[in-house]
């Protein structure tokens, strides 16, 4: 057997192929896209994988998988992947805004980083005219 990824993978596959992946993934969101054969089936199928197993099918979006898998990560209690650490807490703490007063100093950095940028481009917007 493989060793497992230590990273998010999204991209889009066949349910075949998911299949024979899935196993080498520790979180994935997988988008299916369905055949011109299934009526009246929307245009993809989103599901979500976690250690190997597809643990929740038919989430409606990416965007709505996503939030899944971090209620999915929190209900399961599992740690996120070493190599998306930071990714999943900026996710976490700054757009879902849970958490936010135990930020790690990369992203408290990030942020302070990112809220000047924010106000630097809204002054020159004002000051422009723009």
């Amino acid at each position: 057997m493989a060793p497992k990824s230590d990273f998010l993978c999204l991209k889009d596959i066949s349910r075949k192929a998911a299949q024979e992946d899935q196993a080498e993934q520790v979180l994935k969101i997988c988008v299916f896209h369905k055949s011109e054969e299934d009526e009246g089936a929307s245009d993809a199928d989103v599901s979500i994988v976690v250690e190997g197993t597809e643990v929740l099918d038919n989430c409606g979006s990416v965007a709505k998988a996503c939030l899944l898998l971090m209620g999915i990560i929190y209900a399961m209690n599992l740690s996120y992947p070493p190599k998306m650490k930071y990714t999943f807490e900026v996710f976490q703490k700054l757009l879902l805004e849970l958490d936010v007063l135990k930020l790690s100093p990369k992203i408290l950095s990030a942020k302070q980083a990112y809220s000047l940028s924010a106000r630097l481009t809204q002054e020159l917007s004002f000051q422009t005219g723009h």
